[in-house]
């Protein structure tokens, strides 16, 4: 299938920081995914937590399910619109690279301690894995990674730490945050891509633990339509299997949803090709109707399953685990490995340390530092 003419194409790539020779089977875009499959960071996902601790059963997702379900979905979608899908994929397997153990609490709490040393944001975070923190090769740090990777790894950044990234690299991936423009096509979908994986394997989760039920979920317009639907179709459908497809029902409906929406919008706005799409509004989006019930299904997982006392509780537990091993390192960088402890930046040289742990080792640390028990 050939690409759109608004696709990013591997033989126009914007290229990499540190210029290296094709490679004879494979173009610059699936040379990049290659690299992350192969990154310890990748591998290390597995162990870090989505919504539920790693601990708290085996089917919940990870880091890495999740990134491979916003894979399986950004490929779909880019099939039909003719974008590139390796670049889809390598993005989507890279996204959450940088992510804390602990989920989003393990990133509160690492931002909170690095308040006066230039905060965490994990997606830039991520960026850094692939630019600084993994060290597979002879030439350089990082994997070398293409600009149009790189760019969609880096989905947030703040205004202040887009400015330094473009005082280090002008014309880099930090200046669409300064000059107000967008990315390419095939990161603005895996922007979208992440969203409604997210919202439909949380749903799932959140049913399993039983912080949330089918019944609760009929308050949400997208979920209880879906659910309707599957019921009228097989009248005797129960137990899980209404779950499943009720989830696979929505899923579909909100990804056909996108390109219809997205080829509405590529052919109002034109472009003329992918530096083009960098100067229009967004272009891959949902329709107005499934933008405010994916909205509303947000909302209603925040309120009764993020907020939910007992994902609090741990949240709250994981949080006292990461200031703990941060003061701990701090205070004896030794304890930390050599690469680390030795380093001159000794707050980011902790963060970027506790940053890759898995939930597991995270735990192990706090017990062997502190001596304290961690009690689920």
């Amino acid at each position: 299938m050939s690409l759109a003419p608004y696709a990013s194409d591997p033989a126009r790539s914007r290229g990499r920081r540190h210029a290296e020779a094709p490679a004879p089977t494979r173009d610059d875009f699936q040379r990049d995914r290659d690299r992350i499959v192969h990154s310890t960071a990748f591998r290390r996902l597995v162990y870090k937590t989505q919504v539920f601790l790693n601990h708290e059963g085996d089917l919940f997702r990870t880091r890495l399910t999740h990134s491979l379900e916003v894979a399986q979905l950004g490929r779909s979608i880019a099939r039909a619109l003719r974008l590139n899908e390796d670049l889809v994929e390598a993005i989507a397997l890279a996204h959450d690279l940088g992510h804390t153990p602990f989920g989003h609490a393990g990133q509160d709490a690492l931002d909170a301690c690095m308040q006066a040393h230039g905060g965490f944001e994990h997606n830039l975070q991520s960026l850094r894995v692939v630019d600084e923190l993994e060290h597979r090769y002879p030439q350089y740090d990082g994997l070398n990674l293409s600009f149009e990777t790189r760019e969609g790894i880096l989905k947030h950044c703040s205004r202040a730490n887009a400015e330094r990234i473009e005082a280090a690299e002008p014309g880099g991936v930090g200046r669409r945050f300064c000059d107000r423009t967008q990315p390419g096509l095939e990161a603005q979908l895996c922007n979208l891509a992440d969203e409604i994986a997210y919202n439909a394997h949380d749903i799932d989760d959140g049913v399993r633990s039983g912080l949330i039920s089918i019944e609760l979920l009929g308050e949400v317009d997208l979920f209880d339509r879906h659910r309707r639907e599957a019921l009228a179709e097989h009248p005797g459908l129960e137990g899980r299997r209404v779950l499943y497809e009720t989830i696979r029902r929505m899923l579909s409906a909100q990804v056909y949803d996108v390109i219809d929406a997205t080829r509405g919008a590529l052919e109002a706005a034109a472009p003329a090709d992918a530096d083009a799409v960098r100067r229009s509004d967004p272009l891959v989006l949902f329709s107005a109707g499934m933008r405010a019930e994916s909205t509303a299904l947000k909302r209603f997982l925040f309120r009764n399953l993020y907020r939910h006392p007992q994902v609090v509780q741990t949240a709250e537990q994981a949080q006292g685990v990461v200031r703990a091993l941060f003061d701990a390192y701090l205070a004896a960088p030794a304890e930390m490995p050599e690469t680390f402890a030795r380093r001159d930046d000794r707050q980011r040289g902790v963060a970027d340390y506790i940053a890759g742990m898995t939930d597991r080792f995270a735990i192990r640390e706090y017990e062997r530092l502190t001596g304290q028990r961690w009690v689920p």
